[in-house]
Parts: structure tokens; sequence; C-alpha cells
């Protein structure tokens, strides 16, 4: 019997922590499901955490639309950033399943609306904010943050990428999207992987673009997408977020439709990654769409 999907959480991550697995996403009005594993085969509702929230509505910023968080281990605390009323907010915890919480209920600097935040940090102790902006159309930006990650620095704000390329808008919309960001550096080359398309759209899926440097420019893979329906055989999939097992394998956990007839609700899975060096030029990300298997809750 094939395998079938158990786990509906849509913007997924997975963090690692003390060797054990935490999965958060997009699931609920009141804020972000968290579940853990041991192994990546089995997963289970987080232990110690009331109503499985890892962030609940009322102790931190926002009122709903809790999407796409990001959990990391900063100077002895833990973070979550997220988006909710279509701004981004920085929560803080003692350890990874929560309760992330703020002392002041705010949403960090940035003009407009603005989701999907992702922090990166680079070698040089300099950390960035990758996010995206909604301003004719959904458009991916990058600024350095404050050491304490309190907000953005004023000033420092840049575009990275827009939908430009004929896989990014297959509806032709007058509104591109690409969304989802998540920066990881390789062998002095930066990678900025996203996610293209409305996510209600059969052919959203996930590119990469490369950089010299964080704040870019950046130049989109012209094998693109990488992942996609085409490859996977899943319809809508993308908007995840890379992680590593134990053995430093790399993964990327993503959401796909829940069937060809239906988008909601998003059914969650993941699949490796590898890195192709070339002779010129940076190496390539490749995704093992054989290795893609859904996650599932025992």
């Amino acid at each position: 019997m094939a395998q079938q999907p158990s786990i509906f959480l849509a913007d997924p991550t997975i963090f690692t922590d003390k060797g054990k697995y935490y999965l958060y996403g997009t699931g609920s009005n009141q804020g972000f499901p968290v579940y853990e594993s041991d192994n990546l085969e089995s997963w289970k509702p987080a232990e110690g955490i009331a109503g499985n929230l890892a962030l609940k509505r009322g102790g931190a910023f926002g009122s709903g639309g809790f999407w796409a968080p990001q959990v990391i281990a900063y100077k002895g605390s833990y973070y979550m950033a997220y988006t909710a009323d279509e701004h981004i907010a920085i929560a803080k915890a003692s350890g990874p399943v929560g309760p992330f919480r703020q002392d002041t209920l705010r949403a960090i600097s940035g003009t407009g609306k603005q989701i999907d935040p992702f922090i990166f940090f680079d070698d040089d102790g300099k950390i960035y904010l990758y996010h995206v902006k909604l301003q004719n159309g959904n458009r991916i930006f990058v600024a350095e943050m404050k050491s304490d990650l309190s907000d953005v620095i004023a000033g420092t704000e840049k575009e990275c990428i827009s939908g430009t390329d004929s896989w990014e808008n297959t509806a032709g919309s007058d509104w591109p999207v690409t969304e989802g960001p998540t920066v990881l550096k390789y062998k002095n080359t930066y990678y900025l992987i996203y996610s293209a398309n409305d996510f209600r759209n059969k052919d959203y899926a996930v590119g990469y673009a490369t950089s010299e440097a964080p704040m870019g420019p950046w130049k989109k893979y012209a094998g693109n997408p990488i992942i996609g329906r085409q490859t996977i055989g899943n319809n809508g999939s993308g908007h995840g977020d890379v992680f590593f097992d134990r053995k430093n394998n790399m993964y990327y956990v993503l959401h796909t439709h829940r069937s060809d007839e239906k988008v909601s609700p998003r059914v969650t899975g993941f699949l490796k990654l590898t890195f192709k060096p070339e002779k010129t030029g940076p190496a390539v990300l490749k995704a093992d769409a054989t290795s893609f298997k859904w996650l599932q809750a025992k």
C-alpha cells in the first residue's frame, strides 16, 4: 500500500536541536503547531506545550494569518520569525517547543505588507532578514538585522528577485509571485531558494538564485524549477526550508496540494538536496525527486 500523507502543515520548517527534530508550519489561525521526531520517520505533537502551539495568539504579535515560521537558536535562546496579519514579527522562547512570546507585541520595521521571513547568519557575524514585500507582486527583499534580532537596520533594505521568468508566472498574472526564501552559503556562494507562482496554482514550484554576496546581485539558475509537479508528481509543491539530519545530509521540507482536485489542507513532505560541483561557476543544487516522502504522524 502506498504511503499516505498524515501531516497537514503549509510553509513548513524543520529545526534540529539536541538530536531531535521539530516541525512547524502554517496550520492554525491560533498560532503555530509544533511536532517532534527522533528519526524523521514518525512525528507526534510536541510534549510540554499547551494546545500543541509553539506560539499562541495573544502571547506575541498578531490576531490571525499566522504563516511561514522559522526557528533558530541564538545566544542561548530560541527565536521564531513569522508572519501574522501580513507583517513580520520575532518572538523568543527558552526552548524549541516554546511558548514563543514577546514582551511587547509588535512587528518589525518596514513599509507595506511584509511576509515570509528568513534569518541568515553570515560568516562575518552580520545577520540578514530575507523576506517578501507585497508590492506589484510578491518580491523577495533582504535587510541587515540588528545583532539582538530586535529589528532590521534602517536604510539597508534591498530587492533580491521578482517573478520575471516564464516558469515563475505560468498563469500570466499581473501579480507575479516569488516567495518563501531560504538562504544558505556553500563554498563562498550564496544560494537563495524560493518558490514561485500563486500557491493555489498547480505549477507552484521551487527554484534558486546565486550570488557572491548576501545582498546580491542574484542570478537565477537556468535549470529552474528544481522541484515541482513535473519532478515529484504532486501539484503545488513548494514553500519550505532546508534542514540537515544528524549525518549532515541536506533536505528540503515543503508542502504540496492535498490532491489533484484540492489545494487545502496542504500536505507536508520532504526530499534530499545535494550540491553537484561544476568545472566553472557555482555548484548546482540538485533535488532528488526519488527521495520524496510524506511526513507521518504516529
